[in-house]
C-alpha cells in the first residue's frame, strides 16, 4: 500500500508507538539480545538511469516514486519521469515526493548533504559510472541491500553473468581486428582503457584510438585518423541522438572505402543500452559478440 506523503512519516510513527505499547513499557531496552528490525524503504526517487534500470531488475521497481528526466526505461517506469535533473539536481524538487532514498550517480553540488541536512531519515546511494563488470555487479548487489531485495538482486546478477558468459564462450576475433566505436557524429571514441573498451578487448578487438591523444580515453579522431587506420568493424552509439547509421556513414566523403563500410560491418547500437552499464549490459555484450562471430 502506497501512503500519502503528508501522513506516511505519522502513520509510521503511530505503528511504532503501538509496538511498544505492547511489548510493554522499556521492552526494548530490558531485552539486550533483540534487534529492532526496519521496514525496507517503500518511496525511491531515482536521478541515475542506470540506477532506475537496476532497480526494476532487482524488483525494486514498485517503490520508485520519481526519476530523472533520462532515466526512460523500462516501459513501466514513464509515469514517473520528472523534470529532475540528474546532473543538476534540485533538493526542493527532491523532498517534494518525500523518499526514504535517494539514488544519485555523482553528488556534483553536494545534493547528498542537502538531502540528509533537510531530513537526516533520508538514505543517498551514489553509484558512479561503472569501470569493470564487476563494479556493475556490485552496484546491483549494494541496492539490494538498500532496498531489502538482496536476494533478488543476487539473481539479478548471476542472470546478468550468465548470458554474458554464454554470449562470450568461444568468441575472440582474429589478431590485428580493429575497431572505430563512434560516441557521437564529431567522431568523438573510446580507447581500449574505457569501460567498453574493455569489454571489446576481451573479445580480441583492438581500438583504434588507442595512442591517439596520451591520457585521453575518449579523444575526438579526425576523418583522416579513422580512413588511416582503416577500421574492421564500425561501432555506431549515436543512432538516437545523431541519427547516425550505416547508410549515412558510408555517404562520408572518404569512407565508403573503409574495409568496415565496404565489408557492411558497420553496428548499429541503441545510444542508450551502450551507455547504461546495468542489467541491459548483456543486450550490448551480445550485440558485440555476434559482431565479432560475423568476422567468419
Amino acid at each position: 500500500m502506497k501512503l500519502a506523503s503528508t501522513s506516511r512519516r505519522a502513520v509510521a510513527a503511530i505503528v511504532a508507538s503501538l509496538v511498544l505499547g505492547a511489548c510493554g513499557s522499556g521492552s526494548v531496552s530490558e531485552s539486550p539480545d533483540r534487534t529492532a528490525v526496519e521496514a525496507p524503504p517503500v518511496r525511491i526517487v531515482s536521478l541515475s538511469p542506470t540506477a532506475t534500470e537496476m532497480l526494476y531488475a532487482i524488483g525494486a521497481g514498485e517503490s520508485v516514486v520519481a526519476v530523472d528526466s533520462f532515466s526512460t526505461f523500462p516501459a513501466e517506469v514513464a509515469d514517473k519521469v520528472t523534470d529532475i535533473s540528474a546532473y543538476e539536481p534540485s533538493a526542493e524538487a527532491i523532498l517534494g515526493f518525500d523518499p526514504d532514498i535517494v539514488v544519485i550517480s555523482n553528488d556534483m553540488g553536494k545534493i547528498s548533504e542537502q538531502l540528509t541536512t533537510a531530513d537526516p531519515s533520508i538514505k543517498v546511494w551514489t553509484g558512479a559510472a561503472a569501470t569493470s563488470l564487476d563494479d556493475v555487479y556490485r552496484q546491483m548487489a549494494e541496492l539490494g541491500e538498500v532496498t531489502g531485495k538482496s536476494t533478488e538482486a543476487a539473481t539479478a546478477v548471476q542472470s546478468l553473468k550468465d548470458r554474458i558468459a554464454t554470449a562470450t564462450a568461444g568468441v575472440k576475433a582474429p589478431a590485428g581486428t580493429t575497431y572505430f566505436y563512434e560516441l557521437d557524429n564529431t567522431l568523438y571514441s573510446v580507447t581500449s582503457a574505457t569501460f567498453v573498451g574493455s569489454l571489446l578487448s576481451q573479445l580480441g578487438l583492438g581500438s583504434i584510438a588507442d595512442g591517439v591523444e596520451e591520457g585521453n580515453s575518449y579523444p575526438q579522431l579526425s576523418a583522416e585518423v579513422i580512413i588511416e587506420k582503416n577500421p574492421t568493424i564500425i561501432f555506431l552509439a549515436d543512432t538516437k541522438c545523431c541519427q547516425q547509421n550505416a547508410v549515412e556513414v558510408a555517404k562520408r566523403a572518404g569512407w565508403g572505402d573503409l574495409d568496415a563500410v565496404r565489408n557492411n560491418r558497420i553496428v548499429e547500437l541503441d545510444d542508450d543500452i551502450a551507455s547504461r552499464w546495468g542489467p541491459r549490459l548483456a543486450d550490448l555484450v551480445e550485440t558485440f559478440a555476434a559482431a565479432v562471430r560475423a568476422l567468419g
